[in-house]
């Protein structure tokens, strides 16, 4: 397979898709914020001048939703937007393909049924809007690029909510999740998996949504995680746990496209299963 480049390595999908493919033995160059500043378009420049990659997994991101409203709002654009924009036009520049990771919450959440791929955008927060700005940015300055959309992600590298209700169990009696918020849950591990298999089989280029199979809201989510904790866990609705930055409701994407490119999605359920295995037998 051609030279990779990867951004963000160090993050929570990042660091995922190294461990694949260093198992596939295969070869790439990664690079973590220390190493890259994609915000520094002449850093970014000169990178890939140097490496010319074939492909580039594009895993940098911004991802503090609440602190993008306001504290960290400037560096939640220029990483997302900017950054995005500046690793395009070089990947662009020397024939790379791109692949770009996007999020649900460029939907609004108040679909009742599931978002199809090219269902109108409507993001409420920050982060979303930066994050469609990227898409954007990718669709008018690329030829050859997959845009992947996921959501509610969970791996074993980094922080994330699965982790969160874990650590949360052994100091609590009780916990409140809210019950009123539906969406798909996505292991870094298939997501990591769909990234290299869109690469792979020269899937069509466009816009894909991808997270394990099945639904279900944050309550049903963090049941799953701790049926085997000492822990009660009882459903609360949104208003009850305010957040700063607004979370949609329901945002539930169609994996129909995914589907039909021979890719096998498991489900959430699975997916939990297979990753609360393997944290369990490293510990």
């Amino acid at each position: 397979m051609s030279k990779i480049l990867i951004t963000g390595a160090h993050g929570q999908l990042g660091t995922e898709l190294c461990h694949l493919l260093d198992e596939k033995k295969i070869a790439y160059d990664a690079c973590g914020s220390k190493e890259l500043d994609i915000t520094d378009q002449n850093q970014v420049k000169a990178k890939f001048a140097e490496l010319k990659p074939a492909v580039v997994f594009h895993c940098a991101a911004y991802t503090g939703v609440d602190k993008a409203e306001d504290e960290a709002k400037n560096l939640n654009w220029q990483v997302n937007e900017d950054g995005t924009k500046n690793v395009a036009t070089a990947a662009q520049s020397i024939g790379a393909t791109m692949v770009y990771i996007s999020t649900d919450y460029v939907f609004d959440g108040t679909n009742e049924g599931e978002y199809q791929v090219d269902a109108p955008t409507n993001p409420k927060n920050e982060y979303g809007k930066a994050k469609l700005a990227g898409e954007e940015a990718v669709k008018s300055i690329m030829d050859r690029y997959y845009i992947i959309r996921t959501s509610w992600v969970f791996g074993e590298y980094g922080k994330n909510f699965v982790y969160t209700m874990l650590r949360l169990a052994k100091t609590h009696d009780h916990l409140t999740v809210v019950d009123d918020q539906v969406g798909r849950p996505t292991w870094t591990r298939t997501l990591a998996e769909f990234m290299l298999y869109a690469v792979e089989h020269q899937i069509p280029y466009g816009t894909y949504q991808l997270s394990n199979d099945g639904s279900c809201t944050w309550y049903e989510f963090t049941w799953e995680i701790l049926k085997n904790e000492k822990v009660e866990v009882s459903p609360v609705t949104s208003a009850e746990y305010p957040q700063k930055a607004y979370r949609p409701r329901h945002s539930i994407m169609s994996l129909d496209k995914v589907k039909a490119t021979g890719f096998e999605v498991s489900t959430w359920q699975e997916a939990l299963e297979k990753f609360m295995g393997e944290v369990s037998e490293e510990k």
